[in-house]
């Protein structure tokens, strides 16, 4: 589980915390390594730009990037090849999960908005694990959704950078990014490597 440096309540799951959006007892488990409530607030995730506010928590329907001002209170997404991201402020936090589609359709930007209209800008930001450019192979209608951010794969195809497409959304941030890639390292749950229903979470909360 990764930790960013200068986070008050942030972490990145990988394959070996198991799958914790799915699983009670593996939830409890990281939860009480994390220090927090086993209690989360969740997403049915759909690949759009929905943002919710969070208060309470379980289910808070379809969406794909969720905030929150309740201390103790933990916010969660779940990714295998998407990228997850955490932006924090001083009173609050919130989540999104930006895969191409979210992302082209400025999920964390939507996210970022919402915050600062309800008086709690984020000041920090974390992109965590997701797939680089160096495998993320994309038709050129799909490149074409992402300007300045074509890329190639290590086989020489077309890709997207999709985490540096994401970063235009967190200029003036704090900004943290993970260099690991879900497709080429096996430590990361990856849809695109072996069509796996397994998920590894993203986690943000305000410290009780």
């Amino acid at each position: 589980m990764i930790r960013p440096d200068g986070f008050r309540g942030a972490a990145f799951g990988d394959a070996s915390d198991g799958d914790a959006r799915r699983d009670a007892v593996t939830r409890t488990r990281v939860s009480s390594r994390l220090g927090i409530s086993d209690h989360w607030a969740w997403l049915r995730q759909v690949h759009g730009a929905a943002v919710v506010e969070v208060a309470r928590p379980g289910d808070q329907g379809e969406a794909d990037a969720a905030w929150t001002a309740v201390p103790g209170l933990p916010v969660v997404i779940a990714t295998a090849d998407c990228l997850p991201v955490i932006l924090e402020g001083d009173r609050a936090v919130g989540v999104a999960h930006a895969g191409w589609r979210g992302a082209a359709a400025g999920v964390v930007g939507a996210l970022r908005q919402a915050m600062e209209e309800a008086g709690m800008p984020p000041v920090r930001a974390a992109v965590g694990p997701g797939i680089g450019a160096c495998c993320f192979e994309v038709g050129p209608e799909v490149a074409a959704r992402f300007p300045g951010h074509a890329s190639e794969t290590d086989w020489g195809t077309v890709s997207v950078d999709l985490a540096a497409a994401v970063s235009d959304a967190l200029v003036g941030l704090e900004v943290w990014r993970s260099p690991e890639c879900t497709m080429g390292d096996d430590r990361y749950r990856s849809h695109r490597r072996d069509g796996t229903p397994e998920r590894q979470v993203a986690i943000a909360w305000l410290p009780a």
